[in-house]
């Protein structure tokens, strides 16, 4: 189950970071814009993150966000919350999606608008 899991992140880290894939495109702190981060907040909780990233990577959680990792753009930082919400079968709306990476932006990743 795990090497599935990889499989499936590694796949999709591939066709995000493909040249022409919409998240490899989106290098805009755009995409954030107007998201609801009361939102975002709640549905982190709601949907148990820091737990399953626990368990993912062990500690409390933390090590999953690496900004100057494999997430190097807005983008790619909301393709990996999509892929988590497919994964584990959420159901979030897209709007939701959007909310939740805007969070992690805030609070992990802090990319910035382009001057």
């Amino acid at each position: 189950m795990k090497f599935h899991r990889l499989a499936s992140s590694m796949s999709f880290a591939l066709a995000c970071a493909l040249p022409g894939s919409p998240a490899a495109a989106q290098t805009s702190t755009e995409i954030f814009d107007g998201a609801d981060l009361a939102l975002g907040e709640r549905l982190i909780e709601e949907h148990r993150c820091a737990q399953c990233h626990t368990k993912t990577v062990g500690g409390d959680g933390s090590a999953i966000y690496r900004p100057k990792g494999r997430i190097n753009t807005p983008g790619f930082l909301r393709g990996m919350v999509e892929q988590c919400n497919t994964q584990m079968n959420l159901g979030m709306f897209p709007e939701e999606v959007t909310a939740i990476a805007a969070v992690l932006n805030r609070d992990h990743y802090r990319f910035k608008q382009p001057d």
